[in-house]
Order: structure tokens, then sequence, then C-alpha cells
């Protein structure tokens, strides 16, 4: 068989490599950013039981009331990155974020730690919310979703190094080392928010400077995304469909652990499977996603990947030796064809269904929504899966048709809004025609 010319193998690594100088730039941010933060978290558990002194119980009660502090502002958040402008908003929330990564050193006690976890999660919603308004708005219509796609491969990227240098500081095994291991965040995390400070201004970023220079700007015509019920119920299914995270990351490795004969050490090579799946191939997955109706192509593709894991991932509960490895393995891969597929339609939605400009309150609902859709689930899916073993999991699979099935509807219904509600020179200022996109990706 003839072997595959060096020019080919060129071309396919080439794939991997964002084609424009911004994306090029916002994939770095991305690689910082996750290094930043997956240096802190591989050690975060030992750092908050060793060196603050919190039980695991404390950890996991202070988590979860900034995860509700954060669903509360997730609104507010929006509305205002419309108002500042997504680059300053995602560049101040950065800076913020990275400093206070100087504090953790000195925190003692748990109050201290609520009042910060509470506090970074205000900062990082606020600052989520600007990066992904500033994504959709600087990026030219035709380039967004594989943007996304490359940023988000950047970020798997960045973890692994993050979880590498963590590893590191976990290994000597001294408590003096952890202590002070949050300052190799605060220094990664300032080069990030000084790399973001860097990147050129979008529309909504313009609207922000006239405001500054006193010049009152148009008030944005009718309705917001309050009054869109399809992008709520885009949202909600979205977060449904997303609880592929809690399969890959909660419920299968407790399944291998309490209800298979698998060996502990398949868990690393689960995780592994993913990173390594999740860093090559969104460059591939987002290809030949332009449309609404290849997004939900996609939702219908990540709905039967999902299916398929859990039936798979079921019948390990009655198998043994090498079959249940291999079985836990494919239904650990299939989970993760969900989350790539998943991953693709949602950039899509974001890029066809927001108002170009109120892009800050529809992400600001969007996470209302999309946490409504989802937060449930680690409790459910792992009392489903590990209690009622079998029909357990069918009800997670159902639970996910529902969720593919809900999206079409909801999507038209968002669309129509759209129609509706926004002037198409609106819409054809944000969406270039077919031959004026050709020319910029030329």
């Amino acid at each position: 068989m003839p072997k595959p010319s060096l020019s080919r193998v060129r071309t396919g690594l080439g794939q991997l490599i964002p084609p424009t100088p911004l994306s090029r730039r916002l994939s770095l941010q991305s690689l910082l950013f996750a290094t930043a933060e997956g240096t802190f978290l591989t050690g975060s558990a030992v750092f908050f039981t060793q060196v603050v002194g919190l039980s695991a119980a404390q950890v996991g009660l202070g988590l979860t009331i900034a995860g509700v502090v954060s669903f509360l502002v997730a609104y507010p958040a929006g509305r205002v990155v419309d108002v500042l402008g997504p680059k300053r908003m995602w560049s101040a929330g950065a800076l913020l974020a990275a400093l206070m990564f100087g504090l953790w050193p000195f925190m003692t006690g748990f109050s201290a730690y609520l009042l910060m976890v509470v506090l970074f999660e205000i900062i990082e919603n606020a600052a989520g919310a600007g990066r992904n308004a500033y994504i959709l708005d600087v990026m030219p219509e035709q380039e967004r979703v594989r943007t996304q796609a490359y940023m988000y491969s950047a970020l798997n990227v960045g973890f692994t190094l993050g979880a590498i240098v963590g590893g590191v500081a976990l290994a000597f095994d001294n408590l003096t080392v952890l202590r002070w291991m949050p300052l190799v965040t605060l220094a990664i995390g300032l080069v990030n928010a000084f790399w973001i400070a860097r990147l050129p201004r979008a529309s909504h970023d313009e609207r922000a400077a006239k405001r500054d220079r006193k010049i009152k700007p148009e008030p944005i015509p009718g309705k917001g995304p309050l009054h869109n019920f399809g992008w709520m119920g885009v949202s909600f299914c979205s977060g449904t469909m997303w609880t592929n995270q809690v399969l890959l990351n909660v419920v299968i490795p407790l399944w291998l652990v309490e209800a298979t004969d698998s060996p502990h050490w398949l868990l690393a090579w689960l995780f592994g499977t993913n990173t390594v799946m999740c860093i090559f191939l969104p460059a591939y997955t987002t290809r030949g996603i332009h449309t609404l109706q290849d997004a939900l192509k996609a939702v219908r593709i990540s709905g039967a990947f999902f299916v398929l894991s859990c039936l798979i991932t079921m019948v390990t509960h009655t198998t043994s030796g090498l079959l249940t490895v291999a079985l836990v393995w494919l239904g650990h891969v299939t989970v993760t064809g969900a989350e790539l597929a998943v991953s693709a339609s949602s950039w899509a939605f974001q890029a066809e269904l927001m108002d170009p400009r109120r892009r800050g309150e529809y992400g600001g609902v969007q996470e209302v929504f999309a946490t409504l859709g989802g937060r449930w689930a680690p409790a459910a899916y792992t009392f489903l899966a590990l209690s009622w073993h079998g029909p357990g999991w069918l009800i997670i699979a159902a639970i996910v048709v529902l969720a593919t099935a809900g999206m079409h509807p909801s999507v038209r219904a968002a669309e129509a809004f759209l129609v509706r509600e926004v002037p198409a020179d609106v819409l054809a200022r944000d969406r270039p025609a077919p031959q004026e996109a050709a020319a910029t990706v030329a």
C-alpha cells in the first residue's frame, strides 16, 4: 500500500493551526487562560483542604453557593457587557480574576474562602460574558464557528499544560510549595489580561467609546431576549445536551469504580482519550456547519452519541475482564463524540440566533436557561445510574432524546423572532453576502 505523502501529512497538521491572524491571537489567549486555570485547579482540592484547612463538605458548600450567585448575576452581567463593551468587560474581568489569585495564599477559614469564591465566580462570569460577545462581534460571520473550535482545542491544550505544572507542584508533597502555587496562576493570568487588552475593538466596543465621549447612542428598538421564548428554549435544551460533561466527569468514573470490575487505572486512559480528542478533532467536527440546519444535524448526532454511550455503559454492569474495559472506554469515546457535536452546534446557534445589537444580553439569558437545563444533572444522573442501573441509564438517554427533539421547534421559534424583531439591514451587516464572505476568506 502506498504511504501517505509528506505534503498530505503537512496539510492535515495545518488544519490544526488557526487560519487567520485574529483567530491565532484568540487561540493563544485561550491557551494562556486555560494554562493558568489548569495549574491551580489541578492542586485545588489539596490546597483548600490541606493549606486552607477546610473540610470537603465546606469546599463543596462554597462552590454550590458560588454557583447560585453566578446564576443570579448572569443576566445583569450580560446587560453590563452591552453598556461597557465586551472587550473592556473581558479584559477587566481577566485582570481582576488574576489579581485575586495573589490573595489565595493568605486565605484562612471558611468565611474568607466563601467570600473569595463568590467574588471570583462573579468576576469570571462577567469576563466570560464579555468574551463570548466579543468573539461573535469581532469575527466575520463565516469564521465564527471554526474560530471557536480552534479556541476550544487551545483550551484543552492549556488545561493539559496546567495539569502538568500543577502535577509538578503536587509531586513536591510540600504544603509551602502548594501555598504559593496560586502565584504561578497570577503571573500567567496577568499575561493573559495584557494579551486581551491588545486585541482589536469590536463593534460594541465602538458603541461604548461613543458613550464615553458623551455621544448618546441611539436606544436599541424592538424586544430583547426575555421576550424570545425560542432562544430560552434553545438555551434550556442546550444545557440539557451539555450534561454529557456530567457523564464524562462524574457518572462514568463513579460507575467504573462502583458498578464494574474495571481497574481504576482505566480512569487515566478515559480522561486522556477525551483530552486528545478535544484537542485534535474540533477543527474537523465543525467543518460543514454553516447554517441552522447544519447545526440541528449536529444536535441529532450529539444526541445519538449520548444515547449510544448510555447503552454501551449500561451493559458493563454484567460483563467482566477485558470486555468491560473495552466497553467502558468505548462509552467514554462516544460521549466525547456527543461533546464535540454539541459544541459545534452551540457555536452556530450563538452566531445565527442572537440579535447582533444585544449579544451581551442574549448571552446572559443563555447562561440562565442553560443552568436551568443542566445544573440538576449531577445528582439526578448519579442516582439514576448507580441506584437503578439499567432502567436509570435508559431514563438518562430518554432525557437527552427529549432535549434533542425540543431543540428543533425552539430553533425555529428563535429564528422567527429574529426575523420579526431585528431589521434586515442589521442582520445583513452582521452576515455578509456570500461573495463578500468568499472574498474575506480568500
